[in-house]
C-alpha cells in the first residue's frame, strides 16, 4: 500500500522538477530587449489613465463561469451520442437523469437572474 502512494510522490517530484527547469530555462533563453514602442498600448492605441484596478459587476463572473458549466457539461453528450447503441437502455436513462439535472441548474440560474447580461 505505502509503495503506491511512492508512485504519487515521485510523478508529482518529477512534475515539479520539470516545471521548474521549464521555467528557468524559458528565463534565461527568451530575448528580452525592451524599447519605447513595446511598451506602447498594444490594440487600442489609447495611453491608459489612472488606475488599472477596475471593480467589475460579479455578473459576468457568474455569466461565464455558467457558460463554462454548461459547455462542458454538453461536452459530455458527444461521446455518450456516439456509444449509446452498444450501451443500451440504462445508459439512456442516465443520460436523461443528467440533463434533467442540468435543466434544473439552468432553470434555477434562469429564475436567480444568473443569466441577465445587464
Amino acid at each position: 500500500m505505502g509503495n503506491q502512494y511512492a508512485y504519487v510522490v515521485v510523478f508529482t517530484l518529477v512534475g515539479i522538477i520539470f516545471l521548474v527547469i521549464a521555467l528557468i530555462m524559458a528565463r534565461i533563453l527568451r530575448p528580452s530587449r525592451p524599447s519605447q514602442a513595446k511598451l506602447m498600448p498594444y490594440e487600442c492605441g489609447i495611453v491608459p489613465e489612472g488606475d488599472a484596478w477596475n471593480q467589475l459587476n460579479p455578473r459576468y463572473y457568474i455569466f461565464a463561469l455558467l457558460f463554462l458549466l454548461f459547455d462542458v457539461e454538453a461536452a459530455y453528450l458527444y461521446p455518450w451520442a456516439v456509444r449509446v447503441s452498444r450501451l443500451g437502455p440504462y445508459a439512456v436513462v442516465e443520460m436523461l437523469i443528467f440533463l434533467l439535472i442540468l435543466g434544473f441548474g439552468l432553470g434555477y440560474a434562469w429564475r436567480e437572474g444568473g443569466l441577465k447580461w445587464e
